[in-house]
């Protein structure tokens, strides 16, 4: 079945030109060019995937993120036009899985939201064949068929991204993760120096919502230089 974007950009050229590519590839497009709409289409529709403008003329691009974070758990991709690095990690904080700064090329775009619904499907599948549904220890538990994960029997709202980073590490326990083999797990793309700024957003963000130290971690521990490694 094919899967159900939204796209919503104020500059209706861009807007058109991705909804062009994104059928080219059998894509069901939700296309807006305000958030109000985007907001209703939220309500009412089954996504599988949004693209957001940061900059719109009502509801900017980080409130609407925000509140599909309150409902939804599906990839959510950031468009801006500025190359600050706050605003990107202001829409990874606030529960986005990626963004792309404009001007871009659309199948740079393409490739993204192919890489972000491999990953999903990869991360939301039940197949019965697979190996482990549940990882379990010191009071985190992971379920990959509701895409649940709790701690200490209390439930952490994680976004697809973070659920994925999470499984990762505690699929590999008492071994280094290094951010490249993290980056190209989860994202599906090729790593790049600045894509270790996406994966420190990501894991600072982990460590938040499970209260753990940075300096002194129960769970994700920083090995310096390497990567990332959760204890068996």
């Amino acid at each position: 079945m094919a899967a159900n974007i939204l796209i919503v950009d104020d500059e209706q050229a861009i807007a058109d030109l991705v909804e062009v590519y994104l059928k080219n590839e059998n894509y069901n497009l939700f296309k807006f060019y305000n958030g109000k709409d985007a907001l209703d289409c939220i309500e009412k529709e089954k996504l599988d995937l949004a693209i957001l403008d940061v900059m719109l003329p009502d509801v900017d691009g980080f409130s609407i993120c925000r509140q599909i974070r309150e409902k939804h758990n599906f990839p959510v991709i950031m468009l801006t036009a500025k190359e600050e690095e706050i605003d990107k990690i202001t829409g990874l904080t606030l529960g986005a899985d990626d963004y792309i700064t404009k001007p871009f090329r659309p199948l740079e775009l393409i490739a993204r939201v192919k890489a972000q619904l491999r990953r999903f499907t990869k991360y939301n599948s039940a197949e019965p064949n697979q190996e482990e549904h549940v990882i379990a220890f010191s009071g985190l538990v992971l379920d990959m068929d509701t895409h649940e994960c709790t701690l200490n029997e209390k439930k952490l709202s994680l976004t697809p991204t973070e659920f994925s980073i999470l499984w990762v590490l505690c699929s590999n326990r008492g071994r280094v993760v290094s951010s490249e083999e993290l980056f190209s797990e989860v994202w599906g793309d090729k790593y790049f120096t600045n894509s270790n700024n996406t994966v420190m957003v990501h894991i600072r963000h982990l460590r938040e919502k499970m209260q753990d130290s940075a300096e002194h971690p129960k769970y994700i521990k920083t090995v310096w230089g390497v990567g990332y490694k959760i204890e068996k």
